[in-house]
């Protein structure tokens, strides 16, 4: 169910890696990294069951749609798998939901004939009910992959009402995300409860650490450490 975030724009190129190797050994289900660093991402990625995803008009959401498809062809060819696309909130707020459909769907599209998988950023936090329900409705249509709450950004992230709205307003074929918030397992099982199947984490060890004690396994680092060969 987890999106690593590694979406800092303060964590170095090795915090990055590192990120990545996390990933890797808790065996998650994509990293969502920093656009430049996300080719270097697919590389390491290579071969295992966790994709590669970055951001595409993040965080604000108001590049023109012309860079945010720019941004989608460059992520495509960097070998982008998932790809989390910020609605353009100002005309959300405005209700221009021609402007907001025309570009969501030009965006799905591209990344659809990619080969990739596409979330829909809402930003909740700025948007009446009503605004996300016609989102939701909009992602339906076009074919949306997931929608999902919050860059992680605004002033708050998910919440429990948002994504039982949003998820009583999709259909069963778009997925919800929850993304901002979710920093321990507890939160992580309370969202998919609520049909939630993917969360965006930056606390992704102390989750899956807690999850495997509460299973009776050890811990990821001691069972690596274990089947490391003599001297390393």
């Amino acid at each position: 169910m987890i999106d690593h975030s590694l979406l800092n724009p303060t964590l170095t190129t090795q915090e990055l890696e590192d990120g990545c190797a996390l990933a890797i050994r808790y065996d998650v289900a994509s990293v969502c990294i920093l656009p430049y660093a996300l080719a270097r991402c697919a590389e390491l990625l290579a071969g295992t069951t966790v994709n590669a995803s970055t951001t595409i008009g993040f965080p604000h959401g108001g590049h023109t749609t012309a860079i945010k498809l720019a941004e989608s062809r460059q992520a495509l060819a960097d070998g982008g798998q998932e790809l989390d696309a910020v609605i353009n909130i100002s005309k959300a707020r405005s209700g221009d939901w021609i402007y907001v459909r025309n570009e969501l769907a030009t965006l799905t599209d591209t990344i659809h004939a990619g080969g990739a998988k596409i979330k829909v950023i809402f930003e909740n936090s700025y948007l009446e009910d009503a605004a996300k329900i016609c989102l939701c409705e909009i992602c339906a249509e076009i074919g949306a992959d997931w929608v999902k709450t919050s860059t992680g950004y605004a002033p708050t992230g998910s919440t429990l009402p948002d994504l039982e709205l949003m998820r009583k307003h999709s259909p069963p074929q778009v997925q919800v995300k929850a993304a901002g918030g979710i920093r321990d397992l507890d939160a992580l099982l309370t969202v998919r409860d609520l049909g939630v199947s993917r969360v965006g984490a930056t606390r992704t060890e102390s989750m899956l650490e807690d999850c495997r004690k509460r299973l009776g396994l050890d811990p990821i680092a001691q069972t690596a450490a274990a089947a490391a060969p003599a001297g390393y």
